[in-house]
């Protein structure tokens, strides 16, 4: 169950990008200084070739050389931040958060958990869930009052049966006295489980779920 993006590149795949370009511009630039030596050994030496010529090739190469050195350091330098993140994440653990997204994990250790608030008080709220393929599961109708709640959801249906363990979606629905529908919004609550790095990036496990945690809109102790 993750809610993380597989678009990231990884920083182990640049890395081997960078170790490959090394490799490859090492080779290649042996070859040009043979290329360079033997041309100089065989120009004509009553009309040699400009110098700068050959200056101004040797510069072009040493920038490219530098540039994939630059990169080298850079990914250095990305790692240790990365890191860095992990470490500061990791504070985490153990923490109640509130993230920004309306799915929530079910597990059998815990219920899928959401807080809820609406634009204005409402009395009536209907509570639907949706699966990790956007089919609808059930739907309650409850009575609450004012504009934010939490909403707590074991897996079992209004008819009994008791679903698995997986990634689960709450929209909502709420009403006044008078009928009046008002916009009402949920955000997936949870305590941090784990906290690793995934595509260069530090993902927090709730519940079985995986979040960035760049959707992690509250932390509470």
């Amino acid at each position: 169950m993750t809610l993380v993006s597989s678009a990231t590149a990884s920083t182990s795949t640049t890395q081997s990008a960078t170790d490959a370009a090394s490799t490859s511009l090492a080779g290649d630039y042996n070859m040009f200084l043979k290329l360079l030596t033997t041309q100089l050994q065989n120009q004509d030496p009553t009309n040699p070739m400009d110098s700068s010529q050959y200056t101004q090739q040797l510069v072009q190469y040493s920038q490219v050389e530098q540039s994939i050195k630059q990169n080298t350091t850079l990914n250095s330098i990305l790692s240790s931040l990365n890191m860095s993140s992990l470490t500061s994440s990791s504070s985490m653990i153990g923490q109640a958060v509130q993230l920004d997204s309306d799915k929530a994990g079910l597990s059998t250790t815990a219920p899928a958990q959401w807080d809820w608030t609406a634009n204005s008080a409402i009395t009536g709220l209907t509570a639907t869930i949706l699966d990790a393929k956007g089919s609808k599961v059930d739907s309650f109708d409850l009575k609450v009052s004012g504009t934010s709640g939490n909403f707590s959801w074991d897996g079992t249906t209004s008819t009994g049966k008791k679903l698995t363990d997986g990634l689960y979606q709450l929209q909502l629905s709420g009403t006044t006295d008078a009928g009046a529908k008002i916009t009402t919004t949920a955000k997936a609550v949870g305590k941090v489980d784990d906290v690793q790095m995934i595509n260069g990036s530090p993902v927090v496990s709730i519940n079985g779920a995986q979040y960035p945690t760049s959707m992690i809109l509250r932390i509470a102790k």
